[in-house]
């Protein structure tokens, strides 16, 4: 009744279900990909309840006519082929399937690989590496020094490297005094405070992935802080908790790194100019 009041329509309500219970820790749900099978039975039992309980054919009516930002195009010509690794595993679990889809789209060859065990990838000419849990596996991730080597080395070629929140703290020094990358200077720690919110923020130098004035909307969700040893340029311009003004992540040659998660449906350009800057290097 109070959505009606409010002209808000309302498609449906979800009904409480054991089926749907997931273990929980400081960042929120246990990950799919560390739950295994119950997140698989916990998505069938999804699916039978939004089949059920909620109006299918309304909600895909009210999203076609609310997007207000460029729509992604799939039959836009490829930028280039190149080859694009993409962290992922139990370290680095916070993507989007969107994004592989995308980069492949714009020409990229999109090669997973896990930063806990596996090398880069042959041949790879960017690198993106999203949200997760580093905290939780800081050691492993500390001890395949190949595979930071290889990223710092990467980096300091100018390729486009993409890091969003975990991301962000694993290209710098260390994290809780296990080195890391090395290609952020700077250190990162656990801490027991929790920033979360939705951010409207403006990119504030030209990079590989936005040039300088473009705004997005995107999310924090961490329990870490990074502290950089020198100056470094944004990539982010926002406003925080009580309306405080944030600078966050850094832009370096061709990394773009910060704590804030964007959504890169959101912004498609952004996945072809990122594919671009790795062939513009690579000429």
């Amino acid at each position: 009744q109070a959505c009606e009041q409010a002209g808000m329509p309302v498609f449906g309500a979800i009904p409480r279900d054991s089926g749907l219970e997931i273990p929980s820790r400081h960042l929120g749900l246990v990950t799919a990909v560390e739950h295994g099978r119950r997140a698989h039975e916990a998505v069938a039992v999804m699916t039978e309840l939004v089949a059920r309980h909620v109006d299918i054919e309304a909600v895909a009516r009210c999203a076609g006519i609310g997007a207000l930002a460029p729509a992604w195009d799939p039959q836009l010509e490829p930028v280039a082929n190149v080859t694009v690794a993409l962290a992922a595993g139990k370290a680095f679990s916070f993507g989007y399937a969107e994004h592989a889809e995308m980069l492949e789209m714009a020409g990229a060859e999109v090669v997973a690989f896990d930063p806990l065990t596996d090398p880069l990838p042959d041949g790879t000419q960017a690198l993106v590496i999203p949200g997760g849990f580093p905290e939780q596996f800081t050691v492993e991730l500390s001890a395949n020094a190949v595979v930071r080597e290889q990223i710092a080395a990467l980096a300091a070629t100018g390729a486009p490297v993409h890091a969003e929140c975990a991301g962000l703290t694993y290209l710098v020094d260390d994290l809780d005094g296990h080195p890391m990358c090395g290609v952020l200077p700077g250190s990162a720690r656990f801490t027991e405070r929790l920033t979360l919110g939705y951010r409207d923020a403006v990119a504030t130098v030209d990079s590989s992935m936005h040039a300088a004035g473009e705004r997005v909307t995107g999310h924090e969700f961490h329990r870490t802080t990074v502290e950089f040893a020198d100056e470094q340029a944004p990539a982010w311009v926002f406003r925080g908790a009580g309306q405080a003004t944030v600078h966050d992540g850094a832009v370096r040659r061709g990394v773009h790194a910060g704590y804030l998660h964007t959504h890169p449906a959101a912004h498609p350009h952004s996945v072809r100019r990122f594919v671009s800057a790795a062939t513009k290097l690579a000429e």
